[in-house]
């Protein structure tokens, strides 16, 4: 059990790593915060490997790592909900990893699908209150904060989503299958 955890904390670490790397790179940055980018893959990966705890503290971490990074900060509670929160949210995606399996490829690409849906909502939901109780003043004028934050924040994660689902498919068999594999 200590060896799978040091590979747990190993992997952890390599993710965090290769999501900041990630969020240098953008493919599409938006003017109040937030790009296209696939900073949540590794986390989704490491979800997908070893579960929701595994993955949610990857999460944290990346979120902690982004905060010191670069942080917008205009209330305590604004910090917690756009940088440990929502990436720990994506970490979700690992309540289905054990759903993922090779046998029954139809099935295999659903839950994944599932999966990376779960942990964007999770983020999805985090952004979406935070801009509508922390920066709602940016909406414009006679447009519901609600409705400008629901689509400021989809604008950018059902592209990044979307990114990170098809990059994981072809990765799926040897970052998630073949681990299980390997501990029979």
């Amino acid at each position: 059990m200590k060896k799978n955890q040091i590979r747990i904390m190993t992997e952890i670490g390599m993710a965090v790593a290769l999501a900041v790397i990630f969020n240098f790179i953008p493919l599409w940055r938006m003017p109040q915060g937030g790009s296209i980018s696939l900073e949540m893959l590794p986390i989704l990966i490491i979800a997908l490997r070893w579960g929701a705890g595994p993955g949610m503290m990857a999460g944290v971490v990346y979120g902690l790592v982004q905060l010191a990074l670069g942080p917008f900060i205009v209330h305590p509670v604004q910090l917690v909900l756009d940088y440990p929160l929502p990436y720990m949210l994506v970490g979700l995606a690992g309540i289905f990893s054990n759903k993922i399996n090779l046998k029954t490829k139809g099935s295999t690409y659903g839950w994944l699908l599932l999966a990376v849906l779960t942990g964007g909502l999770g983020r999805f939901i985090s952004h979406f209150l935070s801009g509508v109780i922390f920066f709602a003043q940016y909406a414009p004028e006679g447009q519901n904060p609600w409705v400008y934050s629901a689509i400021y924040n989809i604008s950018y994660l059902l592209p990044s989503l979307l990114l990170s689902y098809i990059i994981i498919i072809p990765l799926i068999k040897i970052l998630v299958i073949s681990e299980s594999e390997n501990q029979r």
